[in-house]
């Protein structure tokens, strides 16, 4: 007999419910990019994960993470090659998407909470714009040290300035912004482009630290990302790559030997050829954001939020980048917090991605043609799946106020080069 008053039962019924009008056609339209971000985002039936690559289920020393939540995928569920990394771990390539790099476990337990205490403390801050500066006046202090010091401290709206030129905003529903690719020809044009601000929403009210937290989505890194344009506003000028990610990121380019990844690679690396024995010298990041996901749904009134975000957990569209005039040199993803299933496909969102499981600690590098114009997106947060070693507050209860944060909270450092090492903008 079935339980009618279970939450099992009652996650069907709903979903029945938002399905019952649905057009029994309407997959038929569905890219397989698209196809495979439904299959993942589902929540009833939550999604079959044996086709997700899941490189921890190879190290024992990683049970307890397999573990954690109950999510777990295949091994070999894509093909991969693995190799040494020059500090002796594993790294692994997929010979069907030249250039991404996989480095599980690549980060250290204490070197995973450093880089999450770094994210909430030192970077989501003046004078690094965060996506909740577009709308509140917040401390310079950041929004985690203000909800630190005092959880019940109310944040004032910022108002829209009556003489200001703001970003004209269409109502309805947000249009995809598709540009062509960057690159050193375009690079003026695209530069030239009027780049204003966002306008504060007219809607949101005060709201406490502890209401905006939970609200935080991102905060730049380097150069001024413009997300009116998808292109970079370099009239801001660069604030410096904090050497913590900087030598991290340098790091994990090292670490990989580019001449067994690329040497017979015959991709189009431009008119210039390819770089790739230069990155252990060359490679200089400069741009990047940190993301903060939430696997959990805020109960927050209509005011607190983000004009810009929905009342649901927390994903990224399909999407390939395009505003780097660079577009070869690695792009380095670093994952802390709950885990993921990344998706990455090809040049179009025709090609079928494959879907990859990442949990904390592991780095992801996207490099060379093929793979830093892909798509790729995250279509879900798997809830429940924070490391044990970043839910033990036993032996330092200091981290218990992060590691309630971090339960519901995927953080995701990603890191770029903008220009190619040859190539003067001539911005100074």
């Amino acid at each position: 007999m079935i339980d009618s008053s279970g939450q099992a039962y009652k996650k069907a019924r709903r979903y029945l419910k938002t399905t019952r009008n649905r057009n029994p056609d309407i997959e038929k339209d569905w890219t397989p990019f698209r196809a495979a971000e439904k299959h993942f985002k589902a929540r009833f039936p939550p999604p079959d994960l044996t086709t997700v690559l899941d490189l921890a289920t190879l190290d024992e020393s990683r049970a307890s993470e397999v573990t954690a939540g109950n999510w777990a995928g295949k091994p070999d569920a894509a093909q991969t090659r693995a190799f040494t990394t020059v500090s002796g771990t594993y790294g692994y390539t997929l010979p069907e998407i030249p250039g991404l790099i996989l480095l599980p476990a690549f980060l250290c337990p204490e070197k995973q909470k450093e880089l999450i205490k770094w994210s909430l403390v030192e970077h989501a801050r003046r004078p690094n714009e965060t996506n909740l500066d577009i709308h509140y006046l917040l401390p310079s202090e950041g929004i985690w040290n203000a909800y630190v010091r005092d959880g019940n401290t109310v944040i004032h709206p910022r108002q829209i300035e009556t003489d200001a030129e703001y970003l004209k905003q269409d109502p309805g529903p947000r249009t995809l912004i598709d540009n062509i690719p960057a690159n050193t020809s375009n690079f003026e044009s695209f530069n030239n482009v009027s780049k204003p601000p966002t306008p504060p929403s007219s809607n949101v009210q005060p709201a406490s630290c502890s209401d905006l937290l939970p609200r935080l989505r991102w905060a730049n890194i380097g150069w001024s990302y413009h997300w009116g344009t998808k292109q970079y506003d370099f009239s801001k000028g660069k604030i410096p790559i904090h050497h913590t990610i900087r030598d991290l990121c340098k790091s994990a380019v090292q670490s990989v030997d580019w001449k067994g990844v690329f040497a017979l690679d015959t991709s189009d690396w431009g008119p210039h050829g390819a770089d790739w024995m230069y990155w252990d010298e060359n490679y200089e990041p400069d741009a990047g954001i940190v993301n903060f996901y939430q696997t959990k749904v805020h109960l927050l009134s209509y005011h607190t939020l983000d004009v810009n975000s929905r009342n649901v957990k927390d994903t990224l569209m399909a999407h390939v980048d395009r505003s780097e005039v660079c577009a070869t040199s690695p792009l380095v993803s670093i994952s802390l917090g709950n885990a993921a299933i990344f998706l990455i496909g090809g040049l179009t969102r025709e090609t079928e991605p494959v879907p990859i499981l990442l949990r904390s600690g592991d780095v992801v590098i996207m490099s060379g043609p093929a793979c830093r114009r892909a798509y790729h997106g995250v279509p879900r947060i798997l809830e429940n799946t924070l490391s044990p070693h970043l839910a033990d507050v036993v032996d330092e209860p200091d981290w218990s106020i992060y590691k309630n944060y971090m339960d519901s909270t995927r953080i995701n450092i990603n890191v770029r080069q903008v220009f190619p090492k040859e190539f003067d903008p001539g911005l100074s």
